[in-house]
């Protein structure tokens, strides 16, 4: 028999894939919290992902901690832990040189991405993320000669086909360059990617969002239904088209306010200075992008490093006594339990409870984009519980896998790929 590329499996980072037997739409619902999905699948506000769960497959599973965008579609895109691609967060803290860095460079990215592989064994792959600063990421090593695609509905005005596999993007699309702190960066990702399966009938897909919505409407408010019917006429879209569509989220989404409505914050940089001295200790802020108007740069989970005479256990020590903190590890600790690369880890790792947030200090964080809104983030434990829906059902051998295990996000893909029936 004759080989063929289609029945040929590829394999990234040591697992094996079967050729799709129809496009794969991976959506990675930025800050899509499970609690969104039960509020208005409740309500029978989303008829398409209703359809999805009824007929095909889901679970709530576990993301990567810390629970942050960066981490969690590096996990995703690669099917693999931190551990092993090596980001660890927006943003950490280069201890040869005691700069912090932002953490969206391709050359901090270890190993390849499946959608790179699948184009190197001559699949069409289609990426297309709401922000910029995972758009390089997520196009790591990716050859756009055979037809693929990469780009960001933040740079849709700025595509060339060098760059981006793609250009003339917004009238392509039909729509405007959309705002950054709107609804309609995400929804300009998955108008985009319906337009590209019409014309192109890629094999792969990832289309990944932003967490704007639900930063500011928790699942009670109008604004966050109105978002996800919006979001579900898309999914049903995607669908119709014959696209395989899976579900999935990079974290949850916490309220960490006061009763008054104030942000809920350890501001630990200045605990650890009124008792060890300034510059002892350096607090970083893994959350940290440029887009603090979402969060102030708020999470739920920060790293410390000790700088001076202050050791690791004396600052577990102080820490573990603080009203908020749910756990306090030191490195080797945090890197076996939460599976993380060592050499991009803190001396002491330190998470709160799930209605606290904790922060550097305060006089470093600008909270003015806040204003009007109760504080609503992530990062810890509490915010690493993620949806993974399938529109169509699993098969024998992974209905098993699911049922005696707890899923991971980045098993995504082996799921949606390996594991439909279909």
């Amino acid at each position: 028999m004759q080989t063929t590329k289609e029945s040929t499996p590829v394999t990234a980072n040591g697992v094996q894939y079967r050729w799709p037997k129809k496009p794969v739409v991976v959506v990675c619902i930025d800050g899509g919290d499970p609690a969104y999905f039960q509020q208005f699948l409740s309500e029978g506000a989303i008829p398409n992902v209703a359809r999805f769960i009824q007929q095909g497959f889901s679970t709530v599973a576990d993301g990567t901690v810390p629970s942050f965008t960066c981490p969690n579609n590096m996990s995703i895109i690669t099917g693999t832990p931190a551990s092993r691609h090596g980001i660890s967060g927006n943003f950490y803290l280069d201890t040869a040189t005691g700069k912090a860095v932002v953490m969206s460079g391709p050359e901090l990215l270890r190993g390849d991405t499946i959608l790179c592989q699948f184009a190197r064994a001559g699949a069409k792959v289609v990426s297309i993320t709401a922000k910029d600063k995972l758009r390089r990421q997520l196009g790591k090593n990716l050859d756009l000669s055979g037809g693929s695609i990469s780009f960001s509905s933040e740079k849709a005005d700025q595509c060339t086909m060098a760059e981006n596999g793609i250009e003339n993007v917004l009238a392509f699309v039909g729509q405007p360059l959309p705002n950054m702190y709107s609804e309609a960066l995400s929804l300009f990702v998955l108008d985009a990617g319906i337009k590209i399966l019409e014309r192109d009938r890629p094999d792969l897909m990832y289309l990944s969002l932003t967490d704007y919505v639900q930063h500011k409407y928790a699942p009670t408010e109008a604004a966050a239904k109105r978002f996800y019917q919006d979001l579900d006429s898309r999914f049903g879209k995607l669908a119709a088209l014959g696209a395989l569509v899976a579900l999935t989220a990079d974290h949850g989404m916490n309220d960490k306010s006061t009763a008054e409505g104030k942000p809920n914050v350890i501001w630990l940089q200045d605990v650890l200075d009124a008792k060890f001295g300034k510059a002892d200790t350096t607090v970083i802020c893994p959350i940290t992008d440029a887009f603090v108007a979402h969060h102030g740069a708020l999470g739920g989970f920060v790293r410390v490093y000790c700088r001076g005479k202050t050791t690791p256990a004396q600052v577990i020590e102080l820490v573990r006594s603080i009203d908020g903190v749910e756990s306090v590890y030191d490195k080797e600790t945090a890197c076996r339990l939460l599976d993380l690369p060592a050499d991009r880890e803190g001396d002491v790792v330190v998470i709160s409870t799930v209605g606290v947030c904790v922060g550097g200090s305060e006089k470093d964080h600008d909270l003015s984009g806040l204003e009007g809104h109760r504080l609503r983030t992530h990062g810890g434990v509490a915010e690493a519980k993620v949806p993974i829906i399938l529109s169509e059902p699993l098969n024998d051998d992974y209905k098993l896998k699911a049922g005696v295990s707890i899923l991971k996000s980045y098993q995504v893909f082996d799921l949606a790929i390996n594991g439909a029936a279909a």
